[in-house]
């Protein structure tokens, strides 16, 4: 999965996994959001590639979330990141410089959670991660085989320490004996500050190819993050939120399919430096509005 177009070409590989839209070609260009302020009452925006670039803040993102707060819009971050609790969350868009409540906060890890029961969870997490707000037995798997068979259920949360070899020990532990595995970061990749990085999903999917394991992914464009961002909504009216992102199959897609507008973003995110229109018609999907950066 090399580049843009073998990234591009793995989403639309595993579409027939994903929420079903159909949209029509008819995208408006703006200049920034501050043009649709007075049309939507809701922002949701992605962080990777619209806020940020790794642990890089984007010139003007903070600017303009603080702006249209100012406007009387409501803000929410919808993010698939699930390397990091809640806590966690709320420190990083500190240190971005980026003013949110933690209420406004929404992550894929929150959804991921809510799935999950008593089992002994296998958990593929972060070394830094603590793991404190999981209240279930778990054991964190790492270089130990007899670790991946104990277990009765995985949970993936990061790729950070993940790899090849520990993938392979997963792949031959799910084929001996298929169990549920939950992947709480939907995403194929990430921007990062020198390209991409592999995520949870990327792997979740090669699972689902070669086992007969029960793969549930959570996040963008799965449902479950887009409820909880409606229910701390207040009842807006979905035609006035607008979900805010820089790629086509996570945040248009997912975003389209909860019924609320869509913003690309195009400078800084997976399509930085690329002409997107062919990538909108080869996939189908087109969002109401783009925009270089908010």
């Amino acid at each position: 999965m090399n580049g843009l177009h073998g990234i591009f070409d793995r989403y639309e590989a595993i579409r027939p996994r994903l929420p079903a839209v159909h949209a029509r070609p008819d995208t408006e260009a703006l200049a920034n959001l501050g043009e649709i302020a007075e049309r939507i009452d809701a922002f949701v925006f992605d962080a990777f590639g619209v806020l940020n670039i790794g642990e890089t803040p984007i010139p003007g993102a903070a600017d303009r979330v603080a702006d249209l707060r100012a406007r009387g819009c409501q803000i929410r971050v919808l993010t698939n990141a699930a390397s990091y609790d809640r806590a966690g969350a709320v420190a990083k868009f500190d240190k971005l410089g980026i003013a949110l409540d933690p209420d406004e906060i929404i992550t894929s890890r929150d959804a991921a959670l809510c799935g999950l029961d008593n089992r002994l969870w296998g958990v593929i997490a972060a070394t830094e991660d603590t793991l404190t707000d999981l209240d279930m037995p778990v054991i964190r798997l790492g270089d130990d085989p007899v670790d991946y068979d104990r277990a009765e259920g995985f949970l993936f949360l990061s790729s950070a320490d993940w790899n090849n070899a520990r993938q392979g020990m997963l792949e031959v532990s799910l084929l001996k004996h298929p169990r549920r595995v939950i992947i709480a970061n939907a995403d194929l990749v990430a921007p990062r500050d020198h390209g991409f990085s592999i995520e949870p999903g990327f792997y979740g999917h090669q699972l689902a190819d070669l086992t007969a394991a029960e793969v549930l992914f959570f996040g963008k464009p799965f449902a479950d993050v887009h409820a909880m961002a409606m229910a701390s909504l207040g009842g807006i009216d979905k035609g006035r939120i607008a979900m805010v992102g820089d790629t086509l199959h996570t945040d248009i897609l997912g975003g389209a399919a909860a019924g609320w507008r869509t913003v690309l973003v195009t400078q800084d995110g997976l399509f930085a430096g690329h002409d997107v229109a062919p990538f909108m018609a080869q996939s189908g999907l087109y969002p109401d509005w783009q925009v270089a950066r908010i």
